[in-house]
């Protein structure tokens, strides 16, 4: 052994025995010393592990913090702030085996990088890099979890360990447990060495790669002071793995303990396909473009003209859309012009005719029972009230006139309400003021007298005698002479006026219905 390697081994012991090492790493859910547990799932192979992308689905765990995974460097443990310890744990256990790590070391004071094996039983085996040591790396194994202060020995690896990747290899079996460094054998551990066996690694185990501060300011004194001093978190430390070769002597399915001696000899290997080999063979998640890279030619093409004919179709429904609304359009315009034009020569001929296009105004025709034809009626609002200093329009109805229209002024609507003007009278008479109040005016609001054509009635028939088309226009119910006297038919109708101080008896020829003179 060179004489540097002594040197380091000496001070190595010496710390040993003036502070508490550290001791396993790992804890176990289950301790089949003392319980019985479940079995362990083999990997009951070899595989090569490569981190420059992440780890087939179910054979690694992460705790503690992430791994980030690239090309050139593989998969990169770093410890930035206080709390995280990046730690990949397999998931598989191999029973006698062999691993190989490439490996490049963190630096920093009190920053450990580290290769473990470890059992449920907390059989261990270790390689450890101390962030403050450049040059050397810790082998390390116990059993049953078990201290022993001499098992750490510490050997220089050529070039440092920092400074680029190197080949950490261990290679078990029930007869002795082998450390080689770059190929190199440096160290071997026989079971009687190990305590005559009780010691010695000797139950299944799982790999774990991971990244911690021994040095963490809480720590206790003795693992700060084997770690190399407190750690300063002002920067990260990363540790590098390229790769990860794992092989397991035993095949099966899974590993299982038959009593609590935790010993070689103890430990059941069920058959069976392995888990771990499932998810290493699994084939992984295709991304879109390598799924469509896996297609066959002839379904690429036949995509490329399904895809084809779908915009075909979409172009054509969107041009008949487009050309539908645009016809649309055009009628709508055509439509709006219209209706503007429209507009425009109805205001021409309003003005042309002297009215105002905003004010109410109503011309129609009415029925005049004097003439027994049609006259032309205009109802209008006036551009001021009745009675205002402007007074009332011209050709417009006069309310304050004695009812005779004047030529070319507007008759008004005929009414027989509160509203209408009366002449009270006592004494009805030829040539006098209107009976019962009515208009002076031939014209009566109860009886607007039939049109001359109206077909002649029955005169025999008691039912038609109010109908005399020898008197048109007739009345029905209306009260007082007309012209002289009543000259047709009347229904509960007084006798005719016998002049002043005649008596108001009926006069002959009269009866219940009047009858014919």
């Amino acid at each position: 052994m060179p004489t540097q390697s002594i040197l380091v081994l000496a001070t190595a012991l010496v710390s040993s025995f003036l502070v508490s090492p550290v001791a396993a790493q790992l804890h176990t859910d289950c301790d089949p010393l003392n319980a019985t547990c479940p079995p362990d799932p083999a990997l009951s192979t070899a595989h090569t592990f490569y981190f420059n992308a992440t780890p087939p689905d179910g054979t690694f765990n992460m705790t503690a913090g992430t791994v980030d995974y690239s090309v050139d460097k593989g998969g990169a443990f770093t410890v930035a702030k206080k709390g995280e310890s990046p730690t990949l744990n397999s998931n598989f256990y191999f029973f006698g085996g062999k691993t190989e790590v490439l490996l490049k070391a963190a630096p920093g004071t009190g920053i450990i990088s580290s290769i473990v094996w470890s059992s449920d039983v907390l059989d261990e085996v270790d390689w450890e890099f101390f962030g403050g040591n450049t040059t050397h790396v810790s082998t390390n194994y116990f059993g049953k979890g078990e201290q022993d202060y001499h098992n750490a020995i510490y050997y220089p690896v050529n070039g440092g360990v920092q400074d680029d990747f190197h080949n950490y290899t261990c290679v078990w079996t029930e007869d002795k447990l082998e450390w080689h460094i770059d190929g190199q054998l440096v160290r071997t551990l026989t079971p009687k060495e190990a305590n005559n066996t009780r010691n010695y690694p000797q139950t299944p185990m799982k790999l774990s790669l991971g990244i911690w501060a021994g040095g963490d300011p809480d720590q206790p004194k003795g693992v700060i002071e084997w770690a190399g001093g407190v750690t300063d978190y002002s920067s990260p430390y990363t540790m590098y793995v390229q790769s990860a070769r794992v092989e397991d002597f035993s095949t099966g399915k899974e590993y299982s303990y038959s009593d609590h001696s935790g010993s070689w000899g103890s430990i059941k290997i069920a058959s069976g396909n392995s888990t771990a080999i499932e998810n290493i063979n699994k084939e992984p998640e295709k991304t879109l473009s390598q799924k469509w890279d896996a297609l066959p030619a002839s379904t690429k093409t036949g995509v490329y003209a399904a895809a084809g004919g779908v915009g075909a179709i979409l172009l054509v429904a969107l041009v008949f859309y487009y050309f539908k609304q645009k016809r649309r359009g055009k009628q709508e315009a055509a439509l709006a012009a219209q209706r503007q034009e429209q507009e425009r020569v109805e205001l021409e001929r309003f003005k042309k005719e002297g009215r105002d296009p905003d004010a109410l105004a109503f011309n129609g025709a009415e029925y005049d029972a004097k003439t027994g034809g049609a006259v032309t009626t205009t109802y209008a609002v006036p551009d001021s009230p009745p009675g205002s200093s402007a007074g009332p329009p011209e050709k417009a109805w006069d309310p304050t006139s004695s009812g005779a229209a004047g030529a070319g002024a507007a008759m008004p609507l005929l009414r027989d309400d509160a509203m209408s003007p009366r002449i009270a009278s006592p004494r009805p008479g030829p040539g006098g003021p209107p009976r019962n109040g009515s208009f002076a005016s031939p014209i009566r609001s109860q009886s607007p007298g039939l049109p001359p054509q109206f077909p002649a009635p029955n005169p025999q028939s008691p039912m038609n005698r109010s109908f005399s088309p020898a008197n048109a226009p007739m009345r029905m119910g209306s009260p007082g002479p007309q012209n002289g006297g009543y000259g047709g038919p009347r229904m509960n109708s007084p006798a005719p006026n016998r002049g002043p101080g005649s008596p108001a008896s009926p006069g002959p020829n009269y009866g219940q219905y009047g009858g014919y003179r």
